[in-house]
């Protein structure tokens, strides 16, 4: 399957059997969503999937959520409270509220986000579903009133968003550090880091990683603004982009969403990092067996802007269906694809630029379609060969073979890339791929197969990918 399907773990589906089953589907990244649960009740479930992974000969990843800096309100007198269009209410630190003002008081003990405020910044309560501006300055970073767009009702203990304004507060709580370091001992083999509003953030979750004298790879969600503005500068250090469409709607105009979801997804293409596109995607098959025309369109649409992977959330973790919901999400994919490589005739070309690795992943792809090459065949150590291939979108399967175990569970989240573990035996990486494809039965007799490998040379001893070979087997 071109378009990898991540599936979050919950109630419904933490077990063996409806896990397996998930696998066999087409999931192949697992979803450990740290915003209700811990390394100890994960712990088994790491056991399952390995598990699981050996029985069925196939490469699984789990994929530890850290749930990030949630801000929420405080209590609110009287909740819950009915909201009229147009009705002011107050925002401030607790205490701030005057004794003779008898306006709805919401309070929020996070000084830092009040700081800065200004009348006409956008305000937005219960994930969106009440939006607000702010109307005064009341007390200079301390107390506002603000100004309700729709009707709708309040309650206590709300999340609460700023859409644009950057929060001083770090990407990782002291939670997500103590989540990462146990995940990390029981075996998590890639971490996302939620709220993300620059690389320094995701620079923060790299030196923690670091700390614990290993290396995973990083899925920096965009939920905010401001993080998609400074893309570019996130690619360059994140591994892998989710499209967090829930928190980022409440950021942005839902009805630019659409757009900013394929300008990531393009961003990333370019940048050989691969995107995965999340949040209510086949929402409805929480409580029925097949989803709406809406939601196959969305998902359709996802795997037709590029994306690596597709994401299921409540519908696995919480649904009533979730293996047949995998199912779903997988049929949908292999009626897009041949549509999406239609429109592809040839791989996609490299912009006008100097850049090696991607000419040579380029020359791999078009020798592949012009050879009716099964597939092309790389051997990679850090996994970026196999992501410049993956990014030219080639019709063949891109067979990634590296001796690390992380590196190919992190190849998972790759567009078309089917992830091995070798051996490393002899110093040719060129001759490693050629035995793996002697002994693949994925191959038969006389294919013509394009591998690739890179080779030290006298005049450079790390030279990446140098080699293309057209192979008879």
């Amino acid at each position: 399957m071109n378009v990898k399907i991540v599936a979050t773990l919950g109630p419904a589906s933490m077990n063996y059997e409806t896990m397996k089953n998930m696998a066999k589907e087409g999931v192949r990244i697992f979803r450990l969503n740290f915003s209700h649960s811990n390394a100890t009740v994960f712990e088994p479930i790491i056991g399952i999937i390995r598990r699981i992974e050996s029985e069925l000969g196939i490469s699984l990843t789990a994929l530890g959520d850290l749930c990030g800096p949630k801000i929420r309100i405080g209590e609110v007198q009287g909740s819950p409270v009915q909201v009229s269009r147009e009705e002011v209410l107050l925002l401030g630190l607790p205490g701030s509220k005057p004794e003779d003002d008898d306006r709805v008081f919401i309070s929020l003990d996070i000084p830092e986000l009040l700081s800065g405020l200004k009348p006409g910044m956008p305000v937005n309560l219960s994930d969106g579903l009440l939006q607000f501006t702010v109307d005064e300055e009341l007390v200079p970073d301390s107390l506002y009133s603000m100004k309700a767009i729709n009707a709708g009702i309040l309650t206590s203990n709300k999340g609460i968003s700023f859409p644009g304004k950057h929060h001083p507060m770090p990407a990782l709580t002291d939670k997500d550090i103590k989540d990462l370091h146990e995940g990390l001992d029981i075996g998590i083999d890639a971490f996302a880091i939620s709220f993300v509003q620059g690389p320094e953030d995701v620079a923060m979750l790299r030196d923690e990683i670091k700390k614990h004298g290993t290396w995973v790879p990083i899925v920096a969600k965009l939920e905010r603004q401001n993080a998609v503005d400074r893309i570019e500068e996130i690619l360059e250090i994140a591994d892998i982009i989710m499209v967090a469409r829930g928190d980022l709607g409440l950021e942005c105009k839902l009805t630019a969403l659409p757009v900013i979801q394929k300008k990531i997804i393009r961003a990333c293409r370019h940048a050989q990092k691969p995107a995965i596109v999340a949040t209510q995607m086949l929402l409805s098959m929480v409580k029925n067996p097949i989803p709406t025309r809406a939601e196959a369109t969305d998902v359709a649409n996802a795997i037709m802007d590029g994306a690596d992977c597709v994401m299921l959330s409540e519908e696995t973790a919480v649904g009533q269906y979730p293996v047949e919901t995998v199912r779903t999400m997988g049929e949908i994919i292999s009626d897009t694809i041949p549509y999406y490589l239609e429109r592809i005739p040839t791989p996609y070309e490299p912009t006008r630029e100097h850049n090696v690795p991607k000419y040579l992943a380029y020359a791999a792809c078009l020798l592949a379609r012009n050879a009716n090459s099964p597939a092309i065949v790389c051997h990679t150590g850090s996994g970026s060969t196999a992501r410049f291939v993956s990014s030219r979108r080639p019709i063949e399967p891109v067979f990634a073979l590296t001796p690390d175990d992380k590196v190919k569970r992190a190849l998972n989240f790759a567009w078309g890339v089917i992830p091995f573990t070798i051996e490393p035996v002899g110093e040719s990486h060129m001759q490693r791929v050629e035995d793996f494809v002697e002994n693949s039965d994925a191959f038969k007799k006389g294919d013509p197969i394009v591998l690739t490998a890179g080779q030290p040379s006298p005049g450079n001893a790390n030279p990446g990918t140098n080699n293309i070979k057209l192979y008879y087997k």
